[in-house]
């Protein structure tokens, strides 16, 4: 639920709640999300001892923010479309194509990462196996303003760090030049549904 939480995590729970609602998950590790930002406490959940799934972000000891491992996460979706250990071209066209039908105000930030600040969604990309995958980033209806900002933005500086989007010299606001998009059927306006994680 867009702006509400992610799955079973609601924004706005305590650590303890976050625990209890990711089944089959453990924590692995608390950390400080960013020097700029030390009340930002990071926690990190994981299957096994050492296989990060969920990043959860708190401030004053609430959820705000949630990232998915590209490699161990669970599945993100947009409208049916997954967002999670996708390739970024591939994800980058679904953006464009709902951004060009008017159902979606997509934006980059300054390193190239796209998002809808609207949705409070940010895409990052992460390395898996020798290859550039997606990592959705989702916060909560509070800290949506320039969510996609990675200089303004409220989301941990940690994750912005890694890859850059793998189209750096094309960071700018949209619209991009045109692009096909095979295989679209359909009015894609009224399949319109909130992000969920399975």
């Amino acid at each position: 639920m867009s702006l509400e939480g992610v799955g079973p995590l609601c924004f706005g729970m305590r650590i303890a709640e976050v625990a209890v609602v990711l089944p089959g998950m453990t924590e692995l590790r608390r950390f400080r999300a960013g020097p700029s930002f030390s009340e930002i406490l990071g926690v990190e959940f994981g299957v096994g001892r050492s296989e990060p799934a969920v990043y959860a972000y708190f401030i004053d000891g609430r959820l705000f923010c949630v990232a998915v491992d590209a490699v161990h996460g669970l599945q993100v979706a947009l409208w049916g479309r997954e967002l999670t250990a996708c390739v970024s071209a591939d994800l980058e066209r679904f953006l464009s194509h709902a951004y060009g039908c008017g159902v979606l105000d997509v934006s980059y930030g300054p390193r190239g990462n796209p998002g809808a600040n609207g949705l409070g969604l940010v895409v990052r990309v992460q390395e898996a196996a020798g290859r550039v995958v997606t990592r959705p980033v989702m916060v909560a209806r509070a800290w949506v303003d320039r969510c996609t900002d990675d200089w303004e933005g409220a989301i941990p500086e940690c994750e912005w760090e890694g890859h850059p989007w793998p189209h750096p010299g094309e960071t700018g606001s949209w619209p991009r030049p045109a692009t096909s998009w095979a295989g679209t059927t359909g009015n894609f306006a009224s399949s319109m549904a909130r992000p969920f994680l399975r």
